[in-house]
């Protein structure tokens, strides 16, 4: 490969990265023949991936597994859990060749069951067979102390390493441990608790590690309602208690549930242009294909027509025998032996949503993909989004929202941002004194304001703006009504953005009466609007406080008349006060600024003797 190839390589490979969502998920790579290569699992897959192409990366094999990869995929799942299974499920399929030697040399390690008459219950990178029996190998820590940490309360194994024997707890010759005291352990070794119970315990554990949680469960069930039919309350207690550990491990644990087993399932999303299919498979209980394709519509095609077809596509490419297909919604398909189905509710709904999640975030990283190319097609998308949120009449290309600043009516100032493709358009922003408003008002502010902002691009024939959002509630949005609507009879649609009691902004208001626009805090187009408030508020706060820093700066010798800044710099530089220049004398304040600008000074702080000197002069000196 070519340096320029290589380079190409990278480039394309990083493009994927900076779209990959912020999800817990597993990821898979590609070689140049479109085998998978690696597999691999994330808590983040933006944070995880982008680590493989960082440059101070040093580790030898690391950077040879990223020479080979030319593409890159993933799945999106809900939990860091559900990922670890995924990613156990599609290394156990196409066993990549990377997996393995990335681990630098180490063996996965197993769980041991010892032969011992009071098995122990420990993890082991070392197999020896004469010593018990061994489950796994577990090729991820996360998922093997998940099970030994149930194993351990739910079956409480001793951990001490003394080769007990019945001989040696008849001449008591143990005694109980720490693990005891803290209801650890059940102490068979000093017989307070049976041989029996205690390998009915063990049992439960080999049923855990052979992955028979449902036939465990079964077992628990049914031993809890025959105690409670016998009235052994305390006993059915602790059964259920292990009962629910169990399920409680299962729901956190199991991608799929194990009573879904060889199917397929299908979601589309699309746009005007283009529709996107996922396609999940399900083996055992655990997903090991998930792929979503990408298909241009030529004839403006229904997503029924469309899914038919990828469903047909998919199942041949990946030879798919599937007896059941789970969808989101009836399509007029028939396909014999086959069941398709549409669930409201339990597992096969929660396999469906985790498909149109992985959907939706392919049709989302495939947009901000063609945004980047043309961030435009970004602009034009949000317009969209606000004018269909709204049912504005056109798409909002310009933007204006007003704010109020003052302290208790005091240097009360406001501002006017304005926002063109979404966004800020500073050199149409404006400020504004207010000039009819006396003491604390903002509704009467506010109102001044618009007035004044309106009144003037009618009178100039300006483009009035598609959009005004107010800085407020509903108390903003009507006083801004009123103005707009009743007195200039000018037809602007008007939005609000309300903040909650932390000050917080949670709710976008739009119509007369204000209602509240259902919209996702988190959403891009949310937090764009929130945007343009925070932008409105920065320039009006700013603009307040400079006209509040000009007032605390003003110095009398401004109100002198021609006495410039430059003048009174001079005077505070020589004379370091407003006191020490008053009751400087004429040839002082001459020697600093020259005697005209002198007499103006002296004149001003006593002007009694300016009138004295005026009346009398110098025998022989003719009056200036």
């Amino acid at each position: 490969m070519t340096k320029e190839e290589n380079e190409k390589r990278l480039a394309y490979l990083k493009s994927i990265v900076s779209r990959l969502p912020e999800k817990p998920g597993s990821y898979q790579y590609y070689d140049e023949h479109g085998t998978i290569i690696y597999v691999g699992k994330a808590k983040n897959l933006k944070s995880r991936v982008s680590s493989y192409f960082h440059t101070e990366v040093d580790r030898y094999k690391t950077k040879v597994l990223v020479s080979k990869i030319h593409d890159i995929s993933y799945t999106v799942v809900n939990t860091e859990e559900d990922a670890l299974l995924l990613e156990n499920s599609l290394i156990k399929k196409y066993n990549p060749r990377y997996n393995v030697l990335l681990k630098d040399g180490k063996t996965y390690p197993s769980i041991c069951v010892t032969n011992e008459m009071f098995p122990r219950v420990f993890k082991t990178r070392t197999i020896n067979k004469k010593w018990g029996t061994y489950y796994g190998p577990y090729s991820h820590i996360g998922s093997m102390n998940a099970i030994l940490e149930l194993i351990k309360k739910l079956c409480k194994p001793r951990t001490c390493h003394f080769p007990i024997t019945k001989d040696g707890i008849e001449r008591h010759k143990y005694s109980v441990c720490l693990e005891y005291h803290i209801k650890n352990c059940g102490a068979p070794c000093v017989g307070k608790q049976s041989y029996e119970d205690y390998q009915r315990g063990i049992a439960e554990a080999r049923e855990i590690l052979k992955g028979n949680t449902r036939g465990l469960l079964r077992m628990l069930r049914d031993e809890m309602e025959r105690l409670a039919g016998e009235l052994r309350f305390e006993e059915a207690e602790e059964v259920k208690r292990r009962y629910m550990l169990v399920t409680g491990f299962v729901a956190k644990s199991e991608v799929v549930s194990h009573t879904i087993d060889n199917v397929d399932v299908f979601s589309i999303t699309s746009d005007e242009k283009t529709a996107f299919i996922n396609y999940i498979h399900v083996t055992g209980g655990s997903i090991n294909q998930s792929f979503t394709f990408e298909y241009k519509k030529k004839l403006n095609e229904s997503d029924d027509e469309l899914l038919a077809l990828g469903i047909a596509e998919m199942r041949e490419r990946y030879h798919s025998t599937s007896k059941e297909i789970i969808l989101p919604f009836e399509i007029d398909l028939s396909l014999e032996g086959i069941t398709l189905t549409v669930p409201q509710r339990g597992d096969k709904k929660t396999l469906l949503d985790l498909s149109v999640m992985n959907c939706k975030q392919y049709r989302f990283d495939r947009l901000k993909q063609a945004e980047k190319l043309n961030p435009e097609q970004k602009a034009v998308r949000l317009m969209k989004e606000i004018q269909e949120a709204l049912h504005l009449p056109k798409m909002p290309y310009q933007i204006e929202c007003f704010d109020n600043s003052n302290i208790s009516g005091t240097d009360a100032v406001a501002a006017c941002v304005v926002f063109k493709k979404m966004k800020p358009s500073k050199k149409d922003y404006r400020k504004y004194n207010i000039k009819t408003v006396t003491g604390p008002d903002d509704y009467a502010s506010m109102k001044e304001v618009v007035r004044r902002r309106y009144t003037r691009l009618v009178e100039e024939q300006q483009p009035l703006p598609d959009l005004i959002i107010t800085d407020g509630g509903r108390g903003q949005m009507e006083v801004v009504r009123e103005v707009v609507e009743d007195e200039l009879r000018l037809a602007i649609p008007i939005a609000g953005l309300a903040k909650d009691d932390r000050h917080r902004t949670n709710e976008l208001l739009y119509g007369f009466p204000p209602v509240v626009v259902g919209m996702k805090t988190d959403s891009e187009l949310f937090r764009l609007l929130t945007q343009i408030q925070d932008e409105v508020h920065r320039f009006a706060i700013t603009f307040h406080r400079d006209k509040r820093s000009k007032h605390a700066l003003h110095s009398e010798l401004d109100d002198i008349a021609g006495i410039g800044p430059k003048t009174r710099d001079a005077l505070l530089a020589g004379l370091k006060s407003v006191k020490r220049i008053r009751e400087a004398d004429m040839a002082t304040l001459s020697s600093i600024i020259g005697p005209a600008k002198a007499a103006a000074v002296h004149a001003h702080f006593h002007p009694a003797g300016a009138a004295e000197n005026a009346d009398t002069t110098t025998p022989g000196t003719p009056r200036q």
